[in-house]
C-alpha cells in the first residue's frame, strides 16, 4: 500500500470540491471497503495505483474516461482494455460499475474517502498539515506526538508546502482548521492595529465634539 504521509492526490476534476460528489463518493468507497473485507489493503493499493499511476500521470486518458462525448459502452471497453487481467476481479468490477453509472470522474475522490474509511477503522485519521517549508523528520515526529496527545486517534500526516504562509502551520482535522501560520497572525495583528487606530480616531472626534459643546 502506498505511503499516505508524503503525497497528496492531484486533482483530476472539480468534483473534489463538490459536497454532493463527496457524499456519493463516500457511499461507493464504503461499499468497496465493506465488500473487500480482509482484502481491503490490496484493493486500496489497486485503486491508488490506478488513480495515481495511471489517471494522474496521463491526464488525457483521465479526460477521455470522463468525457460526456464518450458513450458508456465505449468507456467500458476502454476500462476492459486497460485493466484486462492485470486487475483483481473485485477491483475490475468496481470500476465497471462506476463506468456504467457515469461515475468514473469520482475515482480520485473515492480513493481519498476509501483511505479515510480504512484508516478510521484502524483508529487512524488523516491530518493535513501545511507549512511554509517541508517538515524534517524530527518536526514530523514531534507533531505526530502532540496530535496523538490531543486527539483520540493515530494521526496520519498529509504534508503540504505553501511558502505564502511565511511560517507556522495550518492543521486540518476533518472539517476543522487550526491556523497558527505567520501569515494569519500578521493579518490578525493588522486588523487589531486598524481597529485600535479607528477607535483612537473616533475617541479623538468625540473629545473634540465634547470640547466644542462646552
Amino acid at each position: 500500500m502506498s505511503d499516505p504521509t508524503t503525497t497528496i492526490p492531484i486533482r483530476i476534476t472539480s468534483v473534489l470540491e463538490d459536497p454532493s460528489s463527496q457524499a456519493v463518493a463516500k457511499v461507493y468507497a464504503s461499499a468497496l471497503i465493506n465488500a473487500a473485507g480482509g482484502q481491503a489493503d490490496a484493493v486500496l493499493e489497486e485503486l491508488g495505483s490506478f488513480v495515481e499511476d495511471v489517471l494522474q500521470k496521463s491526464p488525457d486518458f483521465g479526460r477521455l474516461l470522463t468525457s460526456p462525448m464518450i458513450s458508456r459502452d465505449d468507456k467500458l471497453g476502454i476500462v476492459d482494455r486497460v485493466l484486462g487481467s492485470r486487475a483483481s476481479e473485485m477491483f475490475g468490477n468496481f470500476v465497471r460499475v462506476l463506468a456504467r453509472h457515469d461515475r468514473l470522474d469520482l475515482l480520485s475522490v473515492i480513493l481519498g474517502q476509501a483511505r479515510a474509511i480504512a484508516e478510521d477503522r484502524l483508529g487512524r485519521r488523516r491530518v493535513q498539515v501545511t507549512s511554509a517549508r517541508p517538515l524534517n523528520d524530527n518536526e514530523r515526529r514531534g507533531l505526530e506526538e502532540r496530535l496523538r496527545n490531543e486527539f483520540a486517534f493515530q494521526p496520519v500526516l498529509v504534508a503540504r508546502v505553501d511558502a505564502a504562509l511565511l511560517g507556522g502551520l495550518v492543521i486540518q482535522v476533518g472539517d476543522t482548521v487550526y491556523d497558527s501560520s505567520l501569515r494569519t497572525r500578521l493579518k490578525q495583528l493588522r486588523s487589531r492595529l486598524r481597529q485600535r487606530s479607528l477607535h483612537e480616531i473616533q475617541s479623538g472626534r468625540n473629545r473634540f465634539s465634547s470640547a466644542e459643546g462646552n
